[in-house]
């Protein structure tokens, strides 16, 4: 692809893309292992304040605990044993949220630490419980700060990177962009500290098998990754319809400058769009928990005006199904109609059967959400 087609499809993604996900790596966030890089983390809070003054919804994921642990500790080198690791980042982890929260503070924003593992991601009930509240904290204008729960963790110590965490949050909160600050420019065709001539990659297809050839290499002492883990991570955002930008951390207004559309950095395109890649993954699922029918009134208000399933527009529960499993959707003669992701379980859809969204909390004593399946997650059938 020419320059100017690359800058052209980077403008049309990034500028539209209202909800963005940054990850940021250690050595950057460091100054390579030097302490907490105060100028470096002040600009990218500017910039994120910025993006959401303009409306757009942005999520740091921020390594560096562990090396700002090391720093304080006095520690010239990464240690070995589990347990220095973790308390190098329980040590770190204070330095870096309270960092983030000045930065964010001085710009107008409020922040929120959020400290997640995989584990977390895994669980249904917990992976619906961090997704939404990172969504209550978007809608409340305030930047969540997550980092890998390091302290409690080993095998994230071990094996885990935030690259992959960075694509795995892009996924939580379908976010339309993942944006990964490293320390170099992008992707090379070859690695440009042996090979002088290799080529600069503009953009490419995220999930192109040939692009994990390019990404040889490993990360630096600090941290874990390397380009190979940006690559893995594209190709994992990709999944909910994210592409990513893989770019120099301290370019000058970076993140800005992205945001207005300009080719900055390596731009792995995601094949499919992420409403696309969101429904047709409930259309095929196969193996659908259970089902609940409703009324004329809701089946109206579900097909014809793509509104959400609201509880009183339900009339009866099939099946037994767990908050976050795909169920159908039922007309009155049992046809289906829809399918999508369950807010209730089974047991607590049946107690919410023909009641209004008000009485949720009365009969349930909390409320998770206000609708039995929400719009973005329903797909019509039929």
């Amino acid at each position: 692809m020419t320059d100017d087609l690359a800058a052209s499809h980077a403008s049309t993604l990034l500028r539209d893309a209202r909800r963005i996900v940054v990850k940021v790596g250690s050595t950057l966030v460091t100054n390579e292992g030097r302490g907490l890089d105060e100028a470096a983390i002040g600009e990218w809070c500017r910039q994120l304040a910025a993006l959401a003054r303009e409306g757009r919804e942005v999520i740091m994921v921020s390594s560096g605990a562990v090396a700002e642990g090391m720093k304080r500790l006095g520690w010239t080198a990464r240690p070995h044993e589990i347990n220095e690791l973790q308390a190098a980042a329980a040590v770190g982890q204070m330095g870096l949220a309270q960092m983030y929260e000045t930065k964010l503070r001085e710009n107008g924003m409020g922040s929120a630490q959020v400290l997640l593992t995989h584990a977390d991601l895994a669980d249904r009930e917990r992976y619906l419980n961090a997704r939404s509240t990172l969504l209550t904290l978007l809608q409340l204008h305030v930047v969540p700060v997550i980092n890998e729960n390091d302290t409690v963790v080993n095998d994230e110590i071990k094996f885990g990177d935030n690259d992959t965490l960075g694509a795995l949050v892009a996924n939580l909160v379908e976010a339309d962009a993942l944006v990964i600050l490293t320390d170099q420019p992008g992707l090379y065709e070859a690695d440009p500290r042996k090979n002088p001539d290799a080529k600069f990659v503009h953009e490419a297809r995220a999930g192109d098998p040939a692009l994990e050839a390019m990404a040889g290499g490993t990360g630096s002492s600090l941290g874990k990754g390397g380009m190979i883990t940006k690559i893995l991570a594209a190709r994992r955002a990709a999944g909910s319809g994210a592409s990513t930008v893989i770019a120099w951390g301290r370019e000058r207004d970076c993140l800005l400058r992205l945001a207005r559309g300009e080719a900055i950095g390596t731009l792995l395109v995601a094949p499919t769009h992420k409403a696309q890649a969101r429904k047709r993954w409930i259309a095929d699922h196969l193996q659908l928990r259970g089902s609940v029918t409703v009324d004329d009134g809701a089946v109206a208000k579900v097909r014809a005006e793509g509104k959400s399933l609201l509880p009183i527009g339900v009339t009866t529960v099939d099946g037994e199904f767990s908050r976050g499993d795909v169920i159908a959707v039922r007309d009155g003669a049992g046809r289906e109609i829809a399918r999508g992701l369950a807010n209730y379980a089974s047991a607590e859809a049946r107690l919410l059967c023909r009641k209004p969204s008000s009485q949720i909390e009365h009969l349930l004593g909390y409320v998770a959400e206000h609708e039995m399946i929400h719009r973005d997650n329903l797909v019509v059938t039929r």
